[in-house]
């Protein structure tokens, strides 16, 4: 008797439960968490107000140092700490009189740099070669207006060249008269008095 072979039946297609929400499976491994650290670290923040006064910046303080949080991060503890915010004011502040010291050992501290010109002799073919050594003055001042612009912005009423007239703290505004104006009116007055007079 001839076998008969069993036609391979379609499987059947599994069905959502009914009434039941249907997850899939959970990866029992967490992920690892990517970035730099956001929680506040009081050790971290004492470096940086270290570094920032010594005239760091903020942002070249957390790129440079291995393990410190993003610029962004501290300003989000600045927010949410008001004596971390003060005394990050306050090594700023300090910073800036490290900045004016810069400047000034710029200015006073040569930069000696060599420039290499190659020339051909037309006759013998050589190249020439000469090596200048000189003091690279325009480098040195664009060094230092670079700096007392961004301290003049930083901090203006301290490094800024504009002169303001301001009153006590606290205090009503100064007022500030024109005394001509003041004459010319008593003037127009007494004028007005005599024609009514007369």
């Amino acid at each position: 008797m001839p076998e008969t072979i069993k036609k391979p039946t379609k499987a059947s297609k599994t069905t959502k439960p009914r009434g039941k929400a249907y997850a899939p499976a959970k990866n029992p491994i967490t992920p690892k968490k990517m970035g730099r650290p956001s929680n506040y670290d009081p050790e971290i923040a004492r470096i940086i107000c270290e570094q920032l006064s010594e005239g760091i910046p903020l942002r070249q303080i957390c790129r440079e140092n291995e393990g410190f949080p993003a610029w962004r991060t501290v300003y989000d503890w600045m927010g949410r700490d008001p004596e971390l915010s003060a005394s990050i004011a306050r090594a700023r502040d300090i910073g800036y009189d490290a900045i004016a010291e810069e400047c000034l050992h710029i200015a006073d501290n040569q930069t000696i740099t060599e420039r290499v010109t190659e020339t051909e002799d037309p006759k013998t073919k050589a190249i020439l070669r000469s090596v200048i050594r000189s003091d690279d003055v325009n480098a040195r001042r664009l060094q230092v207006e670079t700096r007392l612009k961004l301290l003049a912005k930083f901090h203006p009423t301290k490094y800024g060249d504009k002169l303001g007239l301001h009153g006590v703290e606290g205090a009503a505004a100064i007022k500030t008269e024109d005394a001509n104006a003041n004459k010319f009116l008593e003037v127009i007055r007494n004028m007005e008095m005599s024609k009514r007079a007369g």
